[in-house]
């Protein structure tokens, strides 16, 4: 069921893979649900993240979104997009 492979860059370099599951545009605002699982686990930490670039930018920059609020409404929708996959927010 995983679809695209892309690689993060953080902040000391280090490069780390992810797994898009799920994408949404909210008010103009792109979301993706990401996992560094490849699809083996049945629980697997997933991470949602916020496009943050600027037109101007040669590639996507992503934050992880931190907002109690905003996990839980963007959670809910991809929860409804991915009707096979349970989104629980977890502190």
């Amino acid at each position: 069921m995983m679809e695209e492979k892309i690689i993060f860059i953080d902040d000391e370099d280090n490069e780390i893979e992810m797994y898009v599951i799920e994408e949404t545009r909210i008010n103009g605002v792109n979301y993706i649900l990401v996992t560094d699982d490849d699809g083996g686990d049945e629980e697997a930490d997933a991470y949602i993240l916020k496009d943050i670039s600027d037109d101007g930018d040669e590639e996507a920059v992503y934050e992880i979104v931190d907002d109690e609020s905003e996990i839980d409404y963007i959670g809910k929708i991809f929860s409804e997009l991915l009707e096979d996959i349970e989104v629980t927010v977890e502190d």
